[in-house]
């Protein structure tokens, strides 16, 4: 890397009072959002008989894995970005390997789960009249393998992620680890941005291509779709309707996928291929679309309440519950 990032200025942009400040209120914000909106739609889901279905079930899944980013990602990323001495120790190890590792097991669960909502719309809109392509028995097959596959993708992360120091003996952050490890020009990082190049482009750019062409051919099939026979015109206007309605959410879900993860894959894939960049990358556009990528686990909860009736009617009766329960405690 150039001087600018190895100097004093880029340390400096990196770790400044008022950036530390805007971060951690950020974080915390959507914390609290990712937290009790992914919260509420899994006690829908499980309390609704109504949404007992497999593309209700993902949706719960991905929101289960959205749930790992306030519950431990980002209540120990901000202790150890307010205090530094966190880092030092086999404490601070160990925190830095296991929010790596669960950062990467959600992203990696949700675009599975994202494919997964898909394959469940294609099914339904594509062969209306045919058993699902994933039946209720194997959905939780296909769930319990989101989870496999992910950690065990994510499990490199474990040995990727530690504690060092710069030369001037002051602790380097975790979380920044591999951007400060491509100052180096050693050849023992080059597997490890292989590694996270080859992650991006199978779990993030081919799952986008595939989800583009999957909601592609649904999108045609609703709109040439013919009902066939006078008696079940009312129905299959029903059944379209519904489809739409579904329709709109998961493509909305996608397109918020994209809009938060595309942006810094770019960043993170043009740090690797052109190494001789200002610092600007790390104090401006880095920091923005990280803070795109926080922001994913809160919008999708967000999402599902603004297009599906079923889940603002589960809402409200969950938050009936809340006030029946807090007017007989007092």
């Amino acid at each position: 890397m150039n001087t600018t990032v190895n100097g004093s200025s880029c340390s400096f942009l990196l770790n400044s009072t008022a950036r530390k400040i805007g971060q951690t209120f950020a974080f915390c914000l959507i914390l609290v959002v990712s937290l009790v909106g992914n919260s509420f739609i899994g006690i829908i889901v499980y309390k609704t008989r109504t949404l007992r279905k497999p593309i209700n079930y993902y949706i719960a899944n991905m929101a289960m894995s959205d749930l790992l980013y306030p519950i431990v990602v980002a209540p120990v990323f901000i202790v150890l970005f307010v205090d530094s001495r966190l880092h030092s120790g086999t404490f601070g190890q160990v925190l830095c390997k296991m929010v790596a590792f669960l950062w990467l097991v959600s992203i990696v669960v949700s675009i599975q789960s994202l494919v997964l909502i898909a394959v469940d719309r294609f099914g339904a809109v594509v062969f209306p009249l045919r058993s699902p392509l994933i039946s209720s028995k194997l959905c939780t097959f296909f769930i319990l393998a989101t989870w496999i596959i992910a950690m065990a993708v994510s499990s490199p992360h474990l040995l990727a992620f530690e504690v060092a120091a710069y030369a001037d003996g002051n602790v380097r952050p975790c979380l920044a680890l591999f951007i400060e490890a491509m100052e180096e020009s050693s050849s023992s990082f080059s597997s490890y941005e292989n590694y996270l190049s080859a992650c991006i482009v199978v779990f993030l750019y081919v799952p986008i291509a595939l989800l583009v062409i999957i909601y592609s051919v649904i999108v045609i099939k609703l709109k040439t779709q013919k009902i066939p026979g006078q008696q079940s015109v009312n129905a299959g206007q029903q059944r379209a309707k519904r489809n739409r309605n579904v329709l709109k959410m998961a493509i909305a879900i996608v397109l918020g996928f994209v809009l938060c993860w595309v942006p810094w894959s770019i960043i993170i894939l043009r740090l690797f291929f052109a190494r001789d960049l200002p610092c600007i990358y790390y104090s401006t556009y880095f920091s923005i679309t990280r803070a795109m990528v926080n922001l994913y686990c809160a919008i999708n909860p967000c999402i599902c309440f603004i297009f599906s009736q079923n889940y603002r009617q589960g809402l409200k009766r969950l938050l009936k519950c809340f006030n029946a329960v807090q007017d007989r405690a007092n």
